[in-house]
């Protein structure tokens, strides 16, 4: 028969099911709780106490859910937010490269110029570089920012904001250079936008997504 949950077990038990985010940190955090609430009641059993009245006490130090999960909820945001701007930063780097001059149909210099292709052509380098700027902040910034508390407080949800806002411009502005050029639409132009733009730019948009939710409830 399986052996009944300890108030220890039960705490923990709620504590994950009160938790999202990465999953290895989670789990960190989850197994960081229970070795200290395990020293905690060995302490308490070792002035006395017997088993379950010692885990009581333990969890009475430990605090509260409501007190402790808003600090757990801020770590994996964190958590989040690195892991979101390094997604950034490494789908934006390539980026210089999908767009060089000359090398794909549509930067190719066409035979009759084009206006709208000209100045998209300088968008989407404009944009792309203030996001790679804004990239690397980002992963400075969730890295060693994080000793600073007023980083630590709004970088979270920045990061989440920045990476959506990026992720949405370049992906639009990608389509856009790729549908509106002089050339005819061919598989070549699609599959390079489609796979190196426009899927890991969704990509960093899901991961975002998730990043600002974790903060809202940080």
């Amino acid at each position: 028969m399986p052996s009944a949950s300890t108030p220890v077990d039960e705490y923990l038990t709620a504590l994950r099911h009160s938790l999202a985010g990465p999953r290895r940190h989670k789990a960190d955090l989850l197994a960081e709780a229970r070795d200290h609430l395990t020293d905690a009641t060995e302490a308490f059993e070792a002035d006395g106490l017997d088993r379950e009245q010692a885990e009581r006490e333990a969890l009475a130090d430990f605090g509260e859910l409501s007190d402790v999960v808003p600090g757990y909820r801020a770590e994996l945001a964190i958590s989040q937010s690195r892991r979101t701007a390094m997604l950034l930063f490494l789908a934006l780097i390539v980026q210089p490269i999908v767009w060089l001059d000359g090398v794909w149909s549509w930067n190719d210099a066409p035979d009759r110029p084009s206006a709208l292709n000209d100045v998209l052509q300088w968008v989407v380098q404009a944009v792309g570089m203030l996001s790679i700027a804004g990239a690397v902040l980002a992963v400075i910034a969730t890295g060693v920012g994080l000793r600073f508390p007023l980083v630590r407080h709004h970088v979270s949800r920045v990061t989440a904001q920045f990476a959506l806002v990026s992720a949405v411009a370049v992906g639009v502005i990608s389509i856009c250079m790729v549908t509106l050029n002089p050339y005819p639409i061919d598989v070549q132009a699609v599959s390079v936008v489609a796979g190196f733009v426009v899927l890991p730019l969704c990509f960093v948009g899901v991961q975002a997504g998730r990043c600002l939710r974790l903060a809202r409830t940080a």
